[in-house]
């Protein structure tokens, strides 16, 4: 009796799963739109199960889980951020926020954030603001409320804005802010998700560099007053000259504003001295690319008159004559993490991501013996 009980067993269940894979196969030739009902009536199971199944929810069986995401596949549903935003009283939605001139940078760490937010069901939505308006904090409120952002990335300079953290705060939003690695004494520490860049470490290295090719009366050109990166790199190049005994000299030191626009200003300020240095270190690419059409300009040539060093490693450092020996930072790495952070709660839980600066030497830099000595 058993056995024939046992075999009744399998011949229904078997009727079961081939009427199943029958009922899928004529839902995949009527090409019909799919929607969350027909992946419940087809995985046999409840709505609710599947949005639980959609949304990642500890309450469901493997099995269970195995079973909606595999009839999800087969008939090609796409979940409805909208719908979920709806669902969950907020929506699939992650802001990019910043102030910053850059854009080469701001497109690198978007094109991370989406690397990592791809097939996730999560969206970004890029949002410039201007940090000295009079509105800057309401502007940000309206935004995030308005769109019922899920997270928001943070971009330096607002990142250590404390007031606009204040607001996000109060208004129940995670946050991750990409910054530089720093350690201002007089300031308490930020506690809060975070990416970090060792732009000290990276500024160290480019010194070291033209130490080593004999270079001594050395240009710097900084990021804008206000910016941790701009600190946090003056400060390394600095570190790194001591070593030879060397500090920057504020007579070959200008600030600039990360643009290339202010780096071809600050390049005829530094190059149109009758000392002139040997070589000038950039905050960023822009900036000295903005060195470079300065030396032109003035009819030097790079590296044999001087010697130029950037910061960032964007595409446009290998493309320019001759290409830009730079600090590399990985740019879109770093935003690859911010996703990261805001997606996986594990990620949100460690305090900080510390990302690593190097250097990569092209053609830009030259040994101080061949610059023409006025």
């Amino acid at each position: 009796m058993a056995s024939v009980k046992n075999t009744q067993g399998t011949k229904t269940s078997q009727a079961v799963v081939d009427t199943a894979a029958d009922a899928v196969e004529e839902f995949i030739r009527r090409r019909k739109k799919a929607t969350i009902n027909d992946v419940a009536r087809l995985a046999r199971v409840s709505k609710k199960t599947v949005s639980r199944v959609i949304n990642n929810s500890p309450s469901v069986r493997n099995e269970t889980r195995e079973q909606v995401n595999d009839i999800i596949a087969r008939i090609g549903f796409r979940p409805d951020p909208q719908a979920r935003g709806l669902a969950f009283r907020r929506s699939f939605l992650f802001g990019l926020i910043y102030d910053n001139p850059n854009a080469q940078y701001i497109v690198n760490i978007q094109s991370g954030a989406l690397d990592r937010m791809r097939g996730t069901g999560f969206e970004l939505v890029v949002h410039p603001c201007d940090k000295e308006s009079d509105d800057f904090l309401e502007e940000i409120r309206e935004f995030v409320e308005l769109q019922r952002l899920a997270g928001v990335i943070l971009l330096p300079p607002i990142a250590e804005n404390r007031a606009l953290l204040a607001v996000l705060e109060d208004l129940d939003v995670p946050y991750v802010r990409v910054t530089a690695m720093h350690g201002a004494e007089n300031d308490p520490p930020i506690l809060s998700p975070q990416v970090v860049s060792r732009d000290r470490h990276g500024c160290m290295l480019a010194a070291e560099h033209l130490l080593a090719l004999g270079h001594k009366r050395i240009g710097f050109v900084t990021g804008p007053a206000g910016y941790a990166s701009a600190r946090e790199r003056r400060q390394g190049f600095n570190e790194g000259l001591s070593k030879q005994g060397l500090s920057i000299d504020p007579a070959l030191e200008v600030e600039g504003a990360y643009s290339f626009e202010s780096g071809l200003e600050a390049g005829l300020k530094l190059l149109d001295r009758p000392d002139r240095p040997t070589a000038i270190f950039a905050s960023n690419d822009e900036m000295a690319i903005g060195v470079y059409r300065a030396a032109f300009q003035l009819g030097l040539h790079i590296p044999d008159d001087l010697s130029v060093i950037g910061f960032d490693d964007t595409p446009a450092a290998g493309r320019v004559q001759p290409p830009l020996t730079t600090v590399r930072l990985p740019i879109r790495d770093m935003g690859r993490a911010a996703a990261e952070t805001l997606i996986d709660p594990e990620a949100e839980r460690r305090a900080s991501t510390i990302v690593s600066a190097s250097l990569t030497v092209r053609d830009s830099t030259g040994p101080a013996e061949t610059i023409f000595k006025p």
